[in-house]
């Protein structure tokens, strides 16, 4: 079963067309990572996908349903969520406090601004639910600006899941960390759920491999070549996009 389907996406800067008919999909559970160079189009197509910029032309299904047209906040409540390439958190708040209000996002009292989100016993025990399954429990009372960019980056992370997510957009999710930091996101994300369907934007090779069940290849706004990890990394056309030619990956 399809999770997400994009079909002939078309979004333009001006007079450049950062993704030019562009179509992919994903099956329910699938692991599919987005890759290509700077460019290519891997986050306009996030940002399209998610409703953060206008599409032209084209269509985005998720689990059959049109929402090209959504905005961000409806396709949250309709089973998918994001992270950015730039951390967006609560700077001043704690992570407890940043992990109750993105509970509470995606309750029916979330505009109730006269009780403390402490109050509620749910938000309270999906909170410790999360810190407790990814190891952040010492960090509950911590500033977010006092963290080191890689639990912020994993913070982040565990927004989007607090959403109870279908589908999870991941981009570039161990982008500036260390090699540490890095094998540790890595894992979390194969730890993930197959109820949770995920498209990932990663440069980093190891992770690449690690995680994927498909690749998709993206050039000048193109799918270019999409299949197994083995099939990309064999592509004499993958390594002309990423290096110039076969002579130059050789060298």
């Amino acid at each position: 079963m399809t999770a997400l389907a994009v079909e002939g996406l078309v979004h333009a800067f001006g007079g450049l067309r950062a993704l030019d008919g562009l179509s992919l999909a994903a099956e329910v559970g699938e692991r599919l990572v987005i890759l290509g160079p700077n460019g290519a189009g891997k986050t306009t197509l996030f940002n399209c996908i998610t409703g953060v910029l206008p599409i032209n032309a084209g269509a985005v299904y998720l689990d059959g349903r049109l929402i090209s047209k959504r905005p961000p906040n409806e396709l949250v409540h309709l089973g998918m969520a994001r992270t950015f390439q730039k951390n967006n958190l609560f700077n001043n708040l704690t992570v407890e406090e940043n992990i109750h209000l993105a509970i509470a996002a995606r309750k029916p009292y979330r505009l109730q601004m006269l009780k403390s989100l402490r109050s509620y016993a749910e938000i309270r025990r999906e909170t410790d639910e999360l810190l407790g399954q990814w190891e952040l429990g010492q960090h509950r009372d911590v500033p977010v600006h006092s963290l080191s960019y890689g639990e912020q980056r994993l913070l982040e992370f565990l927004l989007a899941l607090a959403s109870k997510p279908r589908i999870l957009l991941l981009d570039e999710p161990t982008s500036g960390m260390s090699p540490a930091e890095t094998a540790q996101t890595a894992e979390v994300i194969r730890q993930l759920p197959r109820s949770v369907t995920l498209l990932v934007i990663e440069h980093d090779m190891d992770v690449v491999f690690s995680i994927a069940d498909r690749l998709t290849v993206l050039h000048h706004g193109e799918v270019m070549l999409s299949g197994t990890p083995d099939e990309v990394r064999n592509s004499e056309l993958v390594r002309e996009i990423y290096f110039g030619g076969a002579a130059r990956a050789d060298a």
